[in-house]
């Protein structure tokens, strides 16, 4: 499996008005607890080492 750099979510617009509205009404630290609990589930469910290395290190470049 290779990560996908392609857009791949169907109505991305839709998808981050629900993801905001996951942490519109939580303070920072309990937002911050979400994002990293939404990632941990989504790691999880990619499962493959290799792909998630890529997706860190895809992320982390610029920052």
């Amino acid at each position: 499996m290779t990560l996908k750099h392609d857009p791949n979510i169907p109505d991305p617009d839709g998808f981050y008005e629900e993801l905001i509205a996951c942490v519109r009404d939580l303070d920072d630290d309990r937002a911050e607890r979400f994002q990293a609990k939404l990632l941990l589930v989504l790691a999880n469910h990619v499962g493959d080492r290799e792909v998630l290395r890529e997706a860190m290190r895809t992320a982390r470049r610029g920052l």
